[in-house]
């Protein structure tokens, strides 16, 4: 088989939650540039008409489905629908996430269950669905769970406290691994990405308080760009990728080797 066509996402279908912008939109567009049909969830409609509008403009097929992964109801039934209309699901892509920045001792219990509540639980059910409707039936699928750094280590001095964050990234770096041990044998893959700082809208009150020292513990001295996921999502999520599962990796920038 050529190379390039390891990397062929033609006729694929991959779901991808908070896809209306940001990190989420970035995945999208690299996976449809391959040929896959994306489906984007999010909370506001209208920030997904204008993400189906980019991606339709770069001849990307897309479907948006407008969702709030915290309401865990909802989450088999969307399911159901985008087999129903769209398709069975191919690729998973677990990028929806909230957080909060509190020092510890001050964190609001609501906060901490509102972090977890996206980022882990509604994680698992979606996943869980996604699995049982669609990935098992076809002994194949791949998962790819959008981490994150701060779920490898804790963050920088002087930056604001995450601990919800933190923690949340921290349970989906282990969903990973154990998810994939599991269903190695079943044809499915399951890895995360774990980026660095990225400018996106949930980011931006940590990066306007805390840039420069962000850069300072940066060994490339630069933030993400809107480029540097898109590879490795395209590797994680295609049949080039197909020996690797378990993995968390980091695109930091290098932060996370020293």
């Amino acid at each position: 088989m050529a190379l390039k066509e390891l990397f062929d996402l033609t006729g694929k279908i991959a779901l991808i939650t908070g896809g209306s912008r940001g990190l989420g939109l970035q995945i999208a567009e690299g996976l449809g540039e391959y040929g896959a049909v994306v489906v984007l969830t999010a909370r506001k409609q209208n920030e997904l008409d204008e993400a189906r509008a980019h991606l339709q403009a770069l001849g990307v097929t897309a479907h948006v489905y407008p969702n709030d992964l915290g309401d865990f109801e909802s989450l088999d039934p969307l399911v159901e629908r985008i087999h129903a209309e769209v398709g069975p699901i191919d690729i998973l892509v677990n990028n929806a996430g909230a957080t909060w920045g509190a020092p510890t001792e001050q964190h609001p219990f609501d906060a901490w269950m509102k972090v977890m509540n996206v980022n882990v639980n509604g994680t698992f059910l979606l996943t869980q669905s996604v699995l049982r409707r669609c990935m098992l039936p076809a002994g194949k699928g791949r998962i790819l769970n959008v981490a994150s750094v701060a779920g490898l280590k804790g963050n920088a001095p002087r930056m604001m406290p995450t601990m919800a964050y933190n923690t949340s990234k921290g349970a989906v770096v282990n969903f990973t691994r154990a998810l994939a041990s599991e269903l190695a044998a079943k044809g499915i893959t399951v890895n995360a990405i774990c980026p660095g700082y990225f400018p996106t809208k949930m980011t931006r009150g940590t990066l306007a308080a805390a840039e420069e020292n962000i850069l300072s513990h940066t060994p490339m001295g630069r933030l993400g760009g809107d480029q540097d996921l898109k590879g490795l999502a395209l590797l994680l999520a295609s049949d080039a990728g197909a020996y690797m599962t378990g993995q968390n990796i980091a695109v930091d920038g290098g932060i996370t080797a020293i």
